[in-house]
């Protein structure tokens, strides 16, 4: 692991340089707009809203017995929010590298801290939204201290998709085919998570396939927490940590494998 453990010292070394780049990245997203930095923050906020207002306010909708919480909006949000901002991360991540290729072949800046700075990117506007969607669920249970998992399971998420976004990023330079790849998996990802259904819905013969989703845990994790006020259970901690160790595994590898290469890649 002395591969990944020097890339993480280059994130710390130029950590200034990295919070300089995610400043100009989010003001990336909202330059020319009306609303200015307020809409990269209004966009997933209203998705989410919508979702509360069509199957709550408007159809009523209700799950059956097993679900967390009966009312199907309230469910959809606390998965949706978390499964948009990672779909946000790994892909930006992934696409760093070959949006940078051209600074990259000039300037001889380590590679990881550009995808480390398009998921920060993200982390900075998705996580607010979070803690905002936190505080409006806590009349459903209370201000319990179960809450405070809340902080643990991002940190988990977010180190999840530096990781992610950094394997795929390689891959994208090295093969185009990936981005491509990835996209569809990420547009039918959501279906193999137990966001638009309770995990006791699905088969009991199949939810191991669901399990292959690395937000699969976290999603069952938020659930608990801003649903039901519980502590997430073992299992979720458990399947999250092996999901880093088989990712940071895999990218040490491929970083050692691609390092005289990436340039050329790009």
């Amino acid at each position: 692991m002395q591969t990944l453990w020097n890339e993480w010292r280059a994130i710390w070394s130029a950590r200034s340089l990295v919070w300089v780049l995610v400043q100009r990245e989010v003001a990336a997203r909202h330059a020319g707009t009306a609303v200015g930095v307020l809409w990269p923050y209004l966009q997933p906020l209203l998705t989410v809203a919508a979702y509360y207002l069509v199957f709550d306010v408007v159809f009523s909708m209700r799950l059956g017995e097993g679900a967390p919480t009966h009312a199907v909006g309230t469910f959809l949000v606390v998965g949706a929010l978390p499964w948009m901002a990672f779909c946000d991360a790994v892909s930006r991540g992934m696409n760093s590298l070959i949006e940078a290729g051209s600074m990259l072949q000039k300037n001889p800046l380590p590679p990881v801290l550009f995808t480390t700075r398009s998921v920060l990117a993200s982390a900075v506007i998705f996580g607010p939204l979070l803690c905002l969607v936190a505080l409006a669920y806590t009349p459903l249970h209370g201000f319990r201290p179960a809450m405070l998992a809340l902080l643990p399971l991002m940190a988990l998420q977010l180190v999840l998709c530096v990781l992610l976004g950094y394997l795929l990023a390689i891959l994208a330079a090295a093969l185009r085919d990936t981005v491509q790849i990835v996209g569809f998996l990420l547009s039918v990802g959501i279906y193999l998570t137990p966001i638009l259904f309770p995990l006791a819905m699905f088969p009991a013969n199949w939810r191991w396939v669901l399990w292959l989703n690395p937000m699969t845990a976290l999603v069952i994790g938020y659930q608990q927490v801003l649903l039901q006020g519980n502590w997430p259970p073992v299992s979720v901690w458990v399947a999250g940590l092996v999901w880093l160790v088989v990712l940071a595994l895999a990218l040490n590898i491929l970083v050692k494998r691609s390092r005289d290469q990436l340039v050329d890649w790009l």
